[in-house]
């Protein structure tokens, strides 16, 4: 079994999309909610396991996502981008 995946894919069957193809927002979302399902402790322990890995998974694609926006904002700053405020200017709030 795919580790990014949870369900077989069978009708009435619970499938999840592959993680690599979540972006952020879906990623968080998802992990948010296995969150509150593992919290409830209401399942056995194989399927408690599988939503774990999904979990792991999950926080994994988020940090990716993370790390890609934080490279883009540290690359605009250290281009010294003209539409950028420059350092220690007032906000325009």
């Amino acid at each position: 079994m795919n580790s990014d995946a949870v369900g077989t894919g069978q009708p009435k069957e619970n499938a999840f999309p592959p993680v690599a193809e979540l972006n952020y927002e879906a990623a968080r979302d998802e992990l948010v909610e296995i969150v509150k399902i593992l919290e409830h402790g209401q399942m056995p322990l194989d399927e408690s396991l599988r939503f774990w890995e999904r979990g792991e998974a999950l926080a994994r694609r988020c940090e990716e996502h993370l790390d890609g926006a934080r490279n883009r904002v540290e690359a605009i700053l250290r281009s010294g981008d003209a539409d950028a405020p420059a350092e220690g200017a007032p906000d325009s709030e």
